[in-house]
């Protein structure tokens, strides 16, 4: 509950105590007279202006409080909002297992999105996922927590082998061109070169370009060889050797000139949020947010029930009490 004008409370204040010497008469000088009335009937009338006179105080503690403008925010409805729409585009081929990165490629990749989310929690995001197939695994929502979660269960295998990067972008840019939402942006993150796909990548750049979406891309992985768990043996986990610097830059980068993005190899786990935060800068944007508050307006009850009640006593008090002068 809030008070839009709490001081106001002090004019019924004020006005209950001058209705109270008024109802007493406690400046006007008593008249010697002698009661004709019993005894009995001078008690009940004495509790009667006594019982009236509470009541009007009640109406006049009601009236005070009404003066207040009681309210209650019941809920906030925002206007004028600027919100990116962010696409990650997230590859989760097989070779996003290597553990050059620990614990591995995925795992980090996972974690430092989820940390870039969390600090964008105006924006609406999406996640689409690639290996030979491509799939949407989260249309654009504006729930943080949602993304979290979706973001926490990405896993590898159901999406056969291969780097489908072509498909995979082109289906981030279709996800982007459908919302009204003026700045939009694609963060493609691989390990790897195209070897799959209807379109190829330079084909899905040219896609961005034509309506607007910049595309950020990543490159994750080291120079070195790196070993892939292929499953268990005798002798415990059974790793496989991919050679190191197998990502394809050239095209990368070649996409991001296109799009006007920018791009990033990131070699390390610290590496991978120094990108993250440095897109975060770039596509910060200022967002002006009007709210508008609707309130459930309480004082209406208030100021009914103390004007019926002090209207009560001034009536009751002149028939009852034969009490005008």
């Amino acid at each position: 509950m809030e008070y839009k004008t709490p001081l106001f409370m002090w004019l019924g204040v004020v006005a209950a105590l001058f209705w109270g010497l008024d109802y007493w008469k406690i400046f006007l000088r008593s008249p010697l007279f002698f009661p004709q009335q019993k005894s009995t009937s001078l008690l009940i009338r004495k509790a009667c202006r006594i019982l009236l006179f509470l009541v009007g105080l009640a109406g006049w503690a009601y009236l005070s409080y009404a003066l207040m403008q009681p309210r209650k925010a019941q809920k906030f409805t925002p206007s004028n909002i600027e919100v990116n729409d962010i696409i990650l585009c997230i590859d989760v081929s097989r070779s996003m297992l290597a553990e050059d990165i620990k614990p591995n490629r995925l795992e980090v990749a996972k974690q430092r999105i989820r940390d870039f989310v969390k600090l964008r929690p105006t924006d609406r995001i999406s996640v689409v996922i690639f290996s030979e197939k491509v799939f949407t695994l989260l249309p654009l929502t504006t729930d943080p927590a949602l993304v979290d979660q979706v973001l926490s269960e990405i896993s590898i295998g159901y999406l056969g082998s291969g780097t489908n990067i072509g498909d995979g972008l082109a289906l981030s840019v279709a996800r982007a061109v459908n919302s009204d939402t003026k700045n939009k942006v694609v963060i493609l993150l691989t390990d790897g070169v195209a070897n799959v796909g209807t379109l190829t990548p330079i084909q899905a750049a040219e896609e961005a370009k034509k309506y607007g979406i910049k595309v950020y891309t990543i490159g994750l992985g080291t120079d070195d060889d790196a070993k892939i768990p292929v499953g268990n043996g005798i002798f415990g986990t059974q790793y496989q050797l991919i050679p190191g610097g197998s990502i394809d830059y050239k095209t990368l980068k070649e996409i991001s000139d296109m799009t006007g993005g920018k791009f990033y190899p990131a070699k390390s786990n610290g590496a991978l949020k120094e990108i993250l935060d440095d897109i975060q800068n770039l596509e910060k944007t200022e967002i002006k947010v009007n709210h508008k508050i609707v309130y459930d307006e309480q004082f209406y009850s208030f100021l009914l029930l103390g004007v019926c009640l002090i209207f009560g006593v001034e009536f009751l008090r002149r028939i009852l009490l034969r009490d005008v002068a």
